[in-house]
This record gives structure tokens, sequence and C-alpha cells, in this order.
């Protein structure tokens, strides 16, 4: 059985893409800040909590404890942040978005690594947005380019270089990172267009690819898109 861990899990696309891969057959580890909201999540579909905050090392380094044998990784947990103006933007503005968003994705995967590597055939998702598309949020037939989200957008730009290079270095890992699109989700006031279950199928095809499978890509629910 395929064991599965996904950050960010007690909610939106890391809740819909949990219940989707149990149905799957995958053994899934849900993991979430909040133990109460975790815990009864995980009762609600038959997966495992384990309590994980990205930002914190113990936090990260207990989990590594509890799940043990791990082959797959969807790094989910993110926060939208705020939306500051050219004039208003400053680094201590960015850098809770930067912390969750980007060093959270890195400490999470570092810590889980050695677990990983004992997997037959060890897979990394990064969940990441088309607002972090360089291609996108300059093109003007594409959504991405009517929002000028500066923090988020250059978390999740760092979230698709990081993606590549995981892949690089990890060339016996597949590692891809998957855009859920505009889905109507806690994370945008549910004014997304899409529903959480299209929204979180490009995170459940990677999670479920095999050795032959696409490496250091970039997906949404209809296939691949430019950085």
């Amino acid at each position: 059985m395929t064991t599965t861990l996904i950050t960010g899990a007690n909610k939106g696309i890391g809740y819909e893409t949990a219940k989707q891969l149990l149905a799957a057959g995958h053994d899934v580890w849900m993991g979430a800040r909040d133990p109460e909201r975790g815990e009864r999540t995980a009762r609600e579909l038959g997966g495992r909590f384990v309590q994980l905050d990205v930002t914190d090392d113990a936090s990260v380094a207990a989990a590594v404890a509890t799940v043990g044998a791990l082959d797959v990784l969807i790094n989910n947990a993110g926060i939208p942040g705020t939306l500051p103006s050219a004039h208003d933007l400053a680094p201590d503005s960015m850098r809770p978005m930067f912390e969750v968003n980007l060093f959270g994705l890195v400490r999470v995967t570092q810590a889980f690594l050695p677990a990983l590597e004992k997997s037959a055939h060890p897979v990394i998702v990064n969940v990441t947005s088309g607002l972090g598309s360089l291609h996108l949020a300059t093109d003007p037939e594409s959504i991405a380019s009517a929002f000028t989200p500066f923090a988020y957008g250059a978390a999740k730009a760092g979230v698709n270089m990081l993606t590549v290079q995981y892949a690089k270095a990890l060339p016996h890992f597949r590692v891809n990172c998957v855009d859920p699109g505009f889905t109507a989700t806690d994370f945008n006031g549910h004014q997304g267009t899409q529903t959480v279950q299209e929204g979180s199928e490009a995170a459940v095809r990677l999670a479920q690819i095999g050795p032959d499978g696409p490496t250091g890509g970039f997906f949404d629910r209809a296939g691949v898109l430019p950085w």
C-alpha cells in the first residue's frame, strides 16, 4: 500500500486530495496544525492524523517520527496573505508568506527525504499556483495577469523553481508541482469558479504516477502549464 502525507489536509484542496487518495487505496496521513480539527477530519475520511506545523522544526521532526515509512509527500500547506499595493510593500509583510509557502515546504521536504529515499517509487507533489508563473502573470489572456500578489506570487515562483531543482537533484524521484486553479475554498473566500473536486484533480493524478511518469513539471487539471 502506498503511504502518503499531505500537509494542510484538514480543509480545502488538502482535504479533498486526501479523500480521493484514500478512495484510491492510499494510506493517508493528514497533517494539520490544529490537533482537534485535524483529528476530526481524519476520522471523517478514515485517514490518519499527524500534528504538523510547517513553520516549526520540532513539529516537523515529531511528524517524521510518527509517520515513519513514506512513499508520497504532498506539500499543500499554504496561506494567502495580504495584497499590499506597490507603495505599501515591505519585507516584514512578506516574511510570513515565505515562511509558510516556501520555507515550510523546504523544511518538510528535507525532513522527510530519508523516509522517501527508502521508498521504491518516491513521489513529491508541490501545490503551487498559476500566480507563480512568469508566463501567465504577463499573459493578458490569463486571469493571473489581472492580479498583483507580490508576496504570494513570488513565494509560489520560488516553489516552482524548487520543484525543478529537486527533480534534477533527485532523478529517482518523481517531483512535480500542480496548480489547483481558481477553486472555491476558504483560501479565496469561496470566490473560485472551480469545485474543490476539480481543483484537486492534478494533485491526485500526480500523486499516483509510476517511476516512468513525468518529473520536474508544472501541471493543472488540463495538462502542462508554462513556467
